[in-house]
């Protein structure tokens, strides 16, 4: 679960770097993977943003994708994994 986590902090930067570049393929290909990956480690909001994501990646709508980076931003700072 933990790296699954982390990995998805690596992402900040890729989409980042991809929005930067224009390159709303990218992004697209990223928020699918996270709509789709989100939801299989119960990770609901992930899977949410993945596919807001996607859709403005379609629509090359910087802002949009701008503000869910930043709603995925602020979620992977706020969960944390509780084991018992």
């Amino acid at each position: 679960m933990p790296i699954f986590l982390d990995n998805r902090k690596n992402d900040l930067q890729t989409l980042r770097d991809a929005l930067t570049r224009q390159d709303f393929g990218t992004v697209q290909n990223l928020g699918h993977r996270l709509k789709g990956d989100g939801g299989g480690y119960g990770f609901d909001a992930i899977t949410e943003i993945g596919a807001m994501m996607e859709q403005a990646a379609k629509q090359q709508d910087g802002s949009m994708i701008e503000e869910h980076i930043v709603r995925l931003k602020d979620f992977l700072r706020r969960v944390s994994v509780v084991y018992r």
